[in-house]
């Protein structure tokens, strides 16, 4: 653990802030951090409430929206495997997506490192969960009603200092999404030995286009009227027991070569039966309470990213 410093940029934030909203506070198990009483932070200053547009994709700001501001001194324990809950301030959009990253700090540790390169990696992402585009309920929606949102650690993340980032991505105006991240600092504890694979690594900025469906994206037009699914933007999620899969659904193996058979088949071979119906990528494929077709197209493969949302990658 670092030595613990005081952070009082928070509390003057909180009291300028009159729209939008930012991440407040962290709690693992009993233990509240960027506490109304001490102000001690394990988050990474911030400037304002307001959102990040398109032009700030290509800029630092993206990364834990400021322009680089390190560390306060103090790094919150975790153990792999256990939650940390997430609070904000305030938050008055809808709809809107929730996306969690992690970064793994290099050996001198979180307080004094950007977080620039392709390091960030995808623990946890919620998007639509029930029903239209347009109409439907969004993970966001939750964080409208209850300012709430709990992530696990991954069980099998190997220990160390780590960066966490909480991303909320707003769409409510047309053609014009509303980026809000916020990033602590994390010290992992336990026996697990896993890292992600470096082909779901990203960098911030680097992790996202303009043009990347879930960023050119009209909530009012008649696609979303009907659309049932939304293509989160980003890497996959690694869920921290495999080697996980490119965030674009990555490509098929090469087929194996089989040797000719030494004795002629003169029998018909059965053609393999074709699934009813397939998704086409970056469709929805499975969730709770979804009855729609769960086989992906060619070139992609269902992932699940929560309880109430899979989709084809």
């Amino acid at each position: 653990m670092k030595l613990l410093t005081t952070f009082t940029a928070a509390a003057s934030l909180l009291a300028t802030a009159s729209a939008h909203g930012g991440v407040g506070t962290y709690t693992i198990g009993s233990t509240p951090y960027n506490s109304a009483s001490g102000q001690k932070s394990i988050q990474r200053q911030y400037e304002t409430f307001n959102p990040l547009m398109i032009p700030d994709l290509q800029t630092v700001n993206i990364r834990c929206n400021n322009k680089g501001v390190l560390g306060t001194g103090l790094s919150a324990t975790i153990a792999a495997g256990d939650k940390i809950k997430t609070h904000w301030t305030q938050w008055t959009h809808r709809p809107s997506a929730v996306m969690i990253y992690m970064a793994k700090c290099p050996s001198s540790g979180c307080n004094n490192w950007d977080g620039a390169g392709k390091v960030w990696f995808k623990i946890s992402h919620e998007g639509l969960m029930s029903g239209t585009q347009n109409g439907g309920k969004w993970a966001g929606d939750i964080i409208v009603d209850t300012l709430d949102w709990t992530v696990t650690i991954p069980a099998s993340l190997a220990p160390g200092e780590y960066l966490i980032r909480h991303e909320l991505l707003a769409l409510h105006q047309r053609d014009n999404p509303q980026f809000y991240p916020e990033c602590a600092q994390l010290t992992v504890t336990g026996t697990g030995t896993s890292s992600p694979p470096s082909s779901l690594l990203v960098s911030f900025p680097g992790a996202y286009s303009a043009s990347d469906p879930g960023v050119a994206f009209n909530i009012d037009s008649d696609a979303a009227k009907t659309a049932t699914s939304y293509p989160i933007p980003g890497p996959a999620v690694w869920d921290g027991t495999s080697s996980g899969s490119p965030g674009n659904g990555g490509s098929q193996p090469e087929p194996t070569e089989v040797p000719a058979p030494s004795t002629l088949v003169t029998s018909a071979v059965p053609k393999p039966t074709q699934p009813a119906c397939t998704v086409a990528k970056y469709g929805q494929c499975g969730g709770n309470g979804f009855s729609g077709c769960t086989v992906c197209a060619e070139g992609s493969t269902c992932k699940k990213s929560g309880d109430f949302y899979s989709q084809c990658l």
